[in-house]
This record gives C-alpha cells, sequence and structure tokens, in this order.
C-alpha cells in the first residue's frame, strides 16, 4: 500500500501539477499582449530581468561547481551527496527561470486583460502566479522522492538515502541564498532610484513612463519579488520534507510507545509509514492547490482579497481530508493528523495577520498614513512600531503551534506541522 501510494502521491501528483502549470503557461501567452507601446515596455522589462538572472546564475554555477568538488572530496558517500546537492540547487534555479519568465510574460497580458473586466485580469494575473507555485512543489516533491527511489529508500534502505537526500536541501538552500539576496538588493535600490529620480528630482508620480528608472523598478520587482522568493519558498518546502523524513528514521520504538502506545512488534510498519507520509502530504498538498485555483475569481475590485483567501482556504480543507485517509490507510497515529491541522491553520492565521498590518484599507496603515501628516520623522516612528508590532502575533501562532505539535508527536509533529503549513504553496 505505502508504495503504491508513493508512486501516485508522490511521483504522479507533481507530474500532475507540471502539466497543469504548462497549460496554464500556453494559456497566458495565448492572451492579447496589448499594444505595440504595452509590447515594448514589456520586451525591456523581460530583457533586464533575464540578463539579471543569467548573470546571477552565471556566477552561482561556478559556487556550485566549487561546492560540488568539495562536498565528493571530504564526505563519506560524498559524490552521492554531491549529486544530490546539484540536482536540488538545479530544480531551484529551474523553477526560478520559469516563474521568471511567465511573470514577464503574464504582465503586459494582465494589462490589456485589465481593460475589458477585472475578472479576466484577476484570472491572468493569478493564473501567472500558479504557475509559479506549481513549478515550485512540483519540481521540489519530484526531486525529493525521485532521489529518495533511486538511493533505495523503499527497497531497506531509507536511513541511508536520507542522509545523501540533506545534499538536495544544501542545494537549494544555496540558491535561495544568492537569489534572495541578491534579487533583494536589486530590487531596493532600483525602486529607491526610481523615486528619487521620478518624484524627488523630476516631481513626476511613481511609476511614470517618462521616468527611465521605472524599467529598473520593474524589473527588480520580478527578480526578487518572482525568482528570489521562489527560490526561498523552494528552499523551505524541500527543507521540511527532508526534515520530517529523517525525523521518522531518528523515531525510537520507546518514543513511539509512550506517545501513542505502539507495540514493538508494529513499530516497523509504523515508522515506515511515518517516513513516507511527508512526501505523500506533499502529493495530497499539489492536487488541493490544483483544484483550489478553479474558486478564485471575482469582479469586484474590493473582493479579490477574499477571492485569493477563498482559494487557499479551500486547498487546505481539501489537504485536511486527505491528510485523514492517509492517516487511517496507512495506519498512522491519529496525533500526526493534529499536526498537519495545527500547521495549516497556523498559515492560513499569519497571512491573515499580515494582511491587517500591510492592507491600505486596514488601521495600522491608516495610522501611518495619519503620522505622515506631521512630517518625515513621525512617519518613520509610525513605521517602525507598525512594523515591529505586526511580528508579535505571528510568532505567539508558531510558538502554540510549535508546542500543540510537539504534545501529538514531539519534533516529528513540529516537522510535519512545517510541511503541513506549507503543503498549499501551490496555490
Amino acid at each position: 500500500m505505502e508504495q503504491q501510494l508513493f508512486f501516485v502521491f508522490g511521483m504522479g501528483a507533481p507530474v500532475v501539477a507540471a502539466l497543469f502549470a504548462f497549460f496554464l503557461a500556453r494559456t497566458i501567452n495565448s492572451r492579447d499582449p496589448g499594444t505595440e507601446v504595452m509590447q515594448r515596455i514589456a520586451a525591456l522589462i523581460r530583457s533586464g530581468a533575464m540578463a539579471f538572472l543569467r548573470t546571477e546564475y552565471t556566477v552561482l554555477a561556478g559556487f556550485v561547481a566549487a561546492m560540488f568538488v568539495i562536498l565528493a572530496l571530504f564526505l563519506d558517500q560524498g559524490l552521492l551527496i554531491g549529486l544530490s546537492f546539484l540536482v536540488g540547487a538545479g530544480l531551484s534555479a529551474t523553477a526560478g527561470w520559469i516563474g521568471m519568465r511567465t511573470a514577464t510574460g503574464a504582465a503586459v497580458r494582465t494589462t490589456q486583460a485589465a481593460k475589458s473586466s477585472l475578472a479576466n485580469a484577476l484570472r491572468v494575473a493569478f493564473s501567472s502566479g500558479a504557475v509559479m507555485g506549481l513549478t515550485v512543489v512540483a519540481l521540489g516533491t519530484i526531486g525529493i522522492a525521485g532521489l529518495y527511489f533511486a538511493y533505495g529508500g523503499l527497497s531497506g534502505r531509507g536511513a541511508e538515502a536520507i542522509e545523501l537526500l540533506f545534499g538536495f536541501s544544501l542545494g537549494a538552500s544555496s540558491i535561495a541564498l544568492f537569489a534572495r539576496v541578491g534579487g533583494g538588493i536589486y530590487t531596493k535600490a532600483a525602486d529607491v532610484a526610481g523615486d528619487l529620480s521620478g518624484k524627488v528630482e523630476a516631481g513626476i508620480p511613481e511609476d511614470d513612463p517618462r521616468n527611465p528608472a521605472t524599467i529598473a523598478d520593474s524589473v527588480g520587482d520580478n527578480v526578487g519579488d518572482v525568482a528570489g522568493m521562489g527560490a526561498d519558498l523552494f528552499e523551505s518546502y524541500v527543507g521540511s520534507i527532508i526534515a520530517s523524513i529523517a525525523l521518522a528514521w531518528a523515531l525510537s520504538s520507546a518514543t513511539a510507545n509512550e506517545l501513542w502506545g505502539v507495540d514493538v512488534s508494529a513499530f516497523n510498519g509504523v515508522q515506515r509509514s511515518l517516513v513516507l507520509f511527508p512526501i505523500l502530504l506533499a502529493g495530497i498538498g499539489i492536487i488541493s492547490s490544483i483544484l483550489g485555483t478553479f474558486t478564485v475569481s471575482t469582479d469586484d475590485e474590493s473582493k479579490i482579497g477574499g477571492a485569493l483567501h477563498r482559494g487557499l482556504i479551500v486547498a487546505s480543507f481539501l489537504v485536511v481530508a486527505g491528510a485523514g485517509v492517509l492517516v487511517l490507510l496507512l495506519g498512522i497515529p491519529f496525533g500526526v493528523l493534529w499536526c498537519v491541522i495545527l500547521g495549516l491553520t497556523a498559515g492560513v492565521a499569519i497571512g491573515q495577520i499580515t494582511e491587517y498590518y500591510t492592507g491600505m484599507d486596514k488601521p495600522p496603515a491608516h495610522h501611518i498614513a495619519q503620522q505622515s501628516e506631521t512630517g518625515p520623522a513621525t512617519n518613520i516612528i509610525a513605521g517602525l512600531g507598525v512594523g515591529m508590532m505586526s511580528c508579535g502575533l505571528p510568532i505567539i501562532v508558531i510558538c502554540i503551534a510549535i508546542y500543540f505539535s510537539y504534545e501529538f508527536a514531539q519534533l516529528y509533529g513540529i516537522a510535519i506541522a512545517a510541511v503541513g503549513m506549507l503543503s498549499t504553496l501551490g496555490i
């Protein structure tokens, strides 16, 4: 049963996600790209974004090659760990590249679609984001499942296979470090430069087409918020899954008996199920995210946030239902399901808290705007204060989720809560 589920959800689901992402990308590209002027500006932004990515990846290629040699020479089974490192780095970079190509092509088509209706514009923009999300989860899951299978994880060498998989996580983290920091530095530099040259020196509005720095600003938005964020999420996603698998193998029969009353004779079977559960849960999350995308639609500007939230909630409920079925089929202790629910709930709660502190129609933003009326000093003080306050509730939510997850399944439970939180990453 475990092996059949592994191939269906661990390898089949990401393939479905990749095909659906390809379908969405083709649909976006078939849309009207707008006027000649719009297309010319969009081409400049895409050219700049892809030039940045090519330069960044060229530098990263040297770092990745050097790390591969170091891992291969100085670690036991270093060649296989190095191979995992290369796969992790390569898939992370690929996800960023695909997301960048899609986003830079979708922006101008979203603009054109907005001329007809808000619903059309939302569909194009949301589909573009879904391509990035689904690409991340598809490549991450298929990479973990494929390497785990190739290293003998299903044929009695699971504990050895997971040690080799840490190289995959290291590769993903390496790309995330450079892509997030490099893209972030670029986007902030371009943003500030555009504001100074436009609003301050020339006295024209932000993002005015008369300001050439607007092109650099839009390039920065893509390299930071698409390629950089995509690599960051890829790293978090695969890291949580690999950590869960490792902790499942580290679980002792005494701990399982103390936590869930698992008999020593049944422990090996339960442990195998716990090992595969994170990969299967990721597959469930992929299918749930795809189904959730069909519920995102609105033609009312004030309800866009609600439409996006609805898609996430639908996907989250589907993940809970799917995880419950997995728990029953695999004979996993019911406490693990509660960890999944805690992770999903914490993720949704943090999103809502973030929306409250950053939404332009919410009290914190109004407070900062009011303080701006008396000068830049009060604006800075109010902004810093609200920013610091906004960190408090998310930390409390995370602490609560960690505490109860540990009560249900100790360290494995905390890791599964993280997988649950990130299971809806596709949407």
